[in-house]
């Protein structure tokens, strides 16, 4: 039972201005934007400010970004820009910004808003809010994304870990669990007012469900052996989770509200990180009926169980979005030293598959809401996002201690 436990775990850790612009030219085409700070914070404070805002342009993967971080007595000139960004970031009474887009071509004001929020600490909101509000006037299809929290779990001591709520750049950070061994947090609903982890605190691994505004918390179930919440219905509802009651890890189907378990999957191997697919009429998940890892899936409506995935012979992580899947493949098989694993993105059909990353140690993906985005964890330290559409990349690191999971 304690290599069970042992070997689970580690398959698991890893005043708006009224204006329309049009963009006269084809829609996969970059716009040519530059940044022009006017703020008068302390330049480290400013710094990282320009950087986040540059970040958040570059990953739409709408934008050719200007890397010169202009100040109001050095702003460029339109010629050669589509747009201009000017914005004035303060940290008095909290943070507070007012941004201008202007058109480049004609220094129009064609977008104007003010944002403020009353945390100084939470100041990257404000930059992702206003490059997505940017983003949507321009035309471009949403990167709403970017305004959504991150939470993950970290190790912080023998048998302590911590569970951290972040923005994506994770330049805000608060630890919201501590004490003790919490882990695999997962959101419990769209508006990421709740969330579901696992306390291995008590005599069984218990699963529990915590309001991150009240602080309330719920217990929602133990088992022996495993207890992991992989992935929360559409509506809600319904959660899938990973048990292992008798020593056989095996996916469940829990009803949120009458607490009635479903047992999905009955193989006697491994089944577990099972994700609702293709709409939550069938889920994806890992088990290894063939001696080794891979994704497989099965309908809600039946028994019929479907390898989708063929390339790699030990993929031990997956997330689903719709029809698409995206899973981790181990591509070496080093003894003394790591392994490479690279992410692949595939159809729930079992077709299309390609690689999101060539190098490195690169796993547990999950998508964003919208299906557009990849988040993932490389190298134990850094947190990587793909823009499947637009092939653009960016990484930021992770100070601390090794990343157990992470969801957003």
């Amino acid at each position: 039972m304690r290599f069970l436990i042992f070997f689970l775990i580690n398959v698991w850790l890893f005043a708006e201005v009224d204006a329309t612009i049009r963009i006269e030219k084809d829609v996969d085409q970059r716009s040519n934007i530059a940044i022009v700070d006017e703020s008068s914070v302390e330049p480290y404070l400013a710094s990282k400010f320009f950087k986040i805002l540059q970040d958040d342009l570059k990953i739409t993967g709408n934008f050719t970004v200007d890397s010169t971080h202009y100040s109001g007595s050095s702003a460029p000139s339109g010629e050669g820009k589509d747009f201009i960004i000017q914005y004035n970031f303060s940290n008095a009474s909290g943070a507070s910004l007012n941004v201008k887009l202007l058109k480049g071509s004609t220094n129009e004001v064609a977008f104007s808003k003010n944002y403020n929020i009353g945390s100084l600490d939470k100041y990257p909101f404000l930059a992702h809010q206003a490059v997505s509000d940017i983003n949507d006037k321009i035309g471009y299809p949403s990167v709403s994304w970017m305004n959504r929290y991150v939470v993950y779990s970290r190790y912080s001591g023998s048998k302590q870990s911590q569970i951290v709520l972040a923005d994506y750049t994770m330049s805000y950070q608060k630890v919201m669990i501590s004490g003790g061994l919490n882990l695999f947090p997962k959101w419990g609903d769209k508006e990421q007012n709740t969330l579901y982890y696992t306390s291995y605190n008590a005599d069984l691994p218990t699963l529990y469900k915590l309001n991150i505004y009240s602080g309330g918390k719920e217990k929602i179930a133990s088992s022996e052996g495993m207890m992991v919440c992989s992935d929360v219905s559409p509506d809600g509802s319904k959660i899938l989770v990973t048990m292992a009651p008798s020593g056989q890890p095996d996916i469940y189907e829990i009803d949120t509200q009458s607490g009635v378990k479903n047992r999905l999957t009955t193989f006697s191997g491994i089944d577990v990180n099972g994700k609702y697919a293709e709409g939550g009429s069938s889920i994806v998940y890992i088990s290894n009926p063939l001696g080794y890892a891979n994704v497989y899936k099965k309908s809600l409506f039946g028994t019929a169980v479907d390898q989708i995935v063929f390339h790699g012979r030990n993929n031990s992580t997956c997330d689903a979005n719709g029809n698409k899947i995206v899973y981790s493949a181990r591509e070496s098989s080093n003894k003394y030293s790591n392994n490479q694993f690279n992410i692949y993105l595939a159809s729930s059909s079992g077709g299309d598959t390609r690689p999101l990353t060539t190098s490195g140690i690169n796993q547990f993906p999950r998508f964003s809401n919208d299906g557009n985005i990849v988040m993932y964890i490389k190298n134990s330290h850094s947190i990587g996002y793909i823009n499947i559409n637009k092939r653009q990349t960016l990484l930021f690191p992770i100070a601390g201690n090794k990343v157990q999971s992470i969801d957003w």
